[in-house]
């Protein structure tokens, strides 16, 4: 296996990924698997061909960021300073020796992590460690929204550069979300923290007031619903209902009107239908519908659908 041709690394956003597209590329067939210095994060090795090149594919991930963000040591005190910078933390080591023991002997590096901006971001992170193990790398990366056969099959097969802007704007973002954050917290913790009594606090731990810029403006959002549903004052209203039972089953009609505060309109209008039971059909409708079956699912719908209808975290949902 892998005797000539390009060798190609890919590297997705996490393991599960990696596996289920090795798994659709190889059709499970000439499929290898070992381990690299990650015990989580195992290598997958089968041929492909692209655009009738013969490629040796290996395939492994990371498990989101490998570089995490945070102040440097002199600016985690409170009264300090203000914060200034952000350094880059230790790597993921396993991980990160992985790709490049990989990376030293390929000629091309796709990057299959997610098609948003923090995915973009992540790529660019592992584009930094496979360079500097491998200079003459070949970048490229797949794009694709769900993880089946067709789409798998036809994003390798149009691969593109991936996008700096996309990162950039998530460098950016996790820099004012850190400074914003940090500093919001020291200033209401500060000013607040002699204002108001804390029962909750115990083991004579300081409280800290959190803020974050995204959560706290959704927090005003929760409290002022709360607050809309608590002066909310329950109105009585009346409607009327009717149907009419056959052999055929039962037909309901529906009030155009809904429903009325207006007690008494409602029992006048309900007396004028028992005085005169007997309806009038006036008209009769009739209309063909054609039911396709649903498009297969984006990841970013699915985790829509799964939050709106059953209340599943985005996490839950791609397990």
């Amino acid at each position: 296996m892998g005797g000539g041709g390009i060798r190609v690394l890919n590297v997705a956003e996490k393991p599960s990924v990696a596996k289920a597209v090795s798994g659709i590329l190889s059709r499970n067939q000439g499929l290898r698997v070992r381990d690299g210095r990650s015990r989580y994060n195992r290598i997958f090795e089968f041929d492909y061909t692209i655009h009738g090149q013969p490629c040796h594919m290996l395939f492994t991930s990371v498990t989101g960021h490998l570089m995490e963000l945070e102040f440097e040591d002199r600016y985690r005190k409170w009264h300090s300073c203000d914060p200034v910078q952000l350094y880059q933390a230790p790597d993921k080591l396993d991980i990160k020796r992985t790709l490049e023991d990989e990376a030293r002997k390929c000629q091309w590096l796709v990057l299959w992590l997610d098609c948003d901006r923090e995915g973009e971001n992540i790529a660019f992170e592992v584009v930094e460690v496979c360079m500097e193990a491998n200079r003459q790398l070949n970048v490229w990366r797949a794009r694709f929204s769900a993880l089946i056969d067709r789409e798998i099959h036809e994003s390798v097969q149009h691969l593109v550069r991936p996008n700096q802007l996309f990162a950039d704007a998530v460098d950016v973002r996790q820099e004012i979300d850190l400074r914003i954050g940090a500093s919001f917290t020291r200033f209401q913790t500060m000013l607040l923290k002699d204002a108001f009594v804390l029962d909750f606090a115990t083991d004579d731990r300081s409280i800290v007031l959190s803020y974050g810029p995204c959560q706290f403006p959704t927090l005003g959002f929760v409290v002022e619903r709360y607050w809309e549903i608590q002066s909310h004052e329950a109105e009585e209203f009346w409607a009327i209902n009717c149907t009419h039972n056959s052999n055929e089953g039962t037909a309901t009609f529906n009030w155009m009107r809904g429903h009325l505060f207006d007690y008494t309109c409602a029992v006048i209008l309900y007396e004028l239908c028992v005085q005169e039971p007997t309806a009038t059909v006036t008209k009769v409708t009739q209309q063909e519908k054609l039911k396709y079956p649903p498009h297969p699912l984006n990841t970013i719908e699915l985790e829509k659908r799964a939050s709106r209808y059953y209340r599943m975290s985005s996490e839950h949902t791609m397990k």
